[in-house]
């Protein structure tokens, strides 16, 4: 039986995260986590056992702690680091996690699903690991993300080279994030998005942070050549011809998708069977029914 496709190289992904761990960018990452910590303000209830998954910096079990509502923090890193404070640490890959089966009352993630090759597997982890009424909440980028930047390394190959190799990462969509939270057997599943755009000096500097982010070319199928300077300079002149404001300086898109979901419970809401409403509707709209097919004023 064949597994989830490999679209990503995670051995060179996980290279590059421990290179860029020392110089780390993250003022998108910060801007995500203090989003999700918005998100949770809204759930009244405390959590006993919480898990922070894959995030490339320590800011959101931080943050966790020190919202005072989760009492135990463990943070699922992707490279050996230092032990926080006040939450333990785990040394893992987010694409086979070590939790026990109803364990955690609390799993969260930061723009790191978006890197995994079997997103389907891994929500569905994620659920067994959760307690009955536990909680997910995840960021992960999406959409048309570094869209610009796709677009114009693909022009400057085709024409500098005659082809293009892929070296933007494929994003998921709004709509496939809801349905792999049903698939997954999550309850009460909500999925929405944000554009962030960041402006740059220029297309090199935008790169220079994805390379602080750890964040650049881990594709599988990406061409193992060294990238050619000719390519790099109509890669960035294209960039700057159409993504340029008037100022001179360049737009990035990044698409953050939203994710929540609880693991199912008794006590949570559920949709009313067909047939058991007890108001017509018609009624409510004060106007009158009618059957289909019949004109109005018939």
């Amino acid at each position: 039986m064949n597994g989830p496709p490999i679209v990503f190289d995670r051995k060179l992904l996980t290279r590059r995260r421990t290179r860029a761990r020392g110089n780390l960018s993250d003022f998108l990452l910060r801007h995500v986590a203090d989003d999700l910590l918005d998100r949770l303000a809204t759930v009244q209830r405390r959590f006993d056992v919480a898990a922070d998954i894959g995030t490339t910096s320590p800011c959101l079990s931080d943050a966790l702690v020190g919202s005072g509502r989760v009492d135990h923090v463990v943070r699922l890193a992707p490279v050996p680091e230092a032990e926080g404070g006040g939450f333990g640490l785990a040394l893992g890959d987010e694409e086979i996690l070590p939790f026990a089966q109803a364990s955690l009352d609390l799993a969260v993630s930061a723009l790191s699903l978006q890197f995994v090759n079997d997103l389907p597997g891994v929500l569905a982890q994620v659920r067994r690991a959760l307690r009955p009424d536990g909680l997910f909440l995840a960021a992960m980028l999406g959409g048309e993300t570094l869209h610009e930047l796709a677009e114009s390394f693909a022009l400057a190959e085709s024409e500098m080279t005659g082809g293009a190799s892929p070296r933007v990462a494929p994003f998921v969509e709004v709509r496939t994030a809801g349905a792999l939270l049903q698939r997954a057997g999550f309850a009460l599943p909500v999925v929405d998005q944000d554009r962030v755009t960041v402006r740059y000096a220029d297309p090199l500097a935008l790169m220079r942070d994805l390379r602080a982010m750890g964040a650049t070319n881990a594709l599988e199928e990406r061409s193992r050549r060294p990238l050619r300077r000719d390519v790099l300079i109509r890669a960035a002149s294209a960039y700057a011809e159409r993504f340029a404001d008037p100022d001179g300086r360049i737009r990035a898109t990044f698409d953050v998708i939203s994710l929540s979901g609880w693991a199912p419970h008794q006590s949570q809401q559920k949709p009313l069977r067909p047939g058991s409403a007890t108001a017509r509707l018609a009624d409510v709209l004060g106007t009158t029914e009618r059957s289909a097919g019949e004109k109005p004023g018939g």
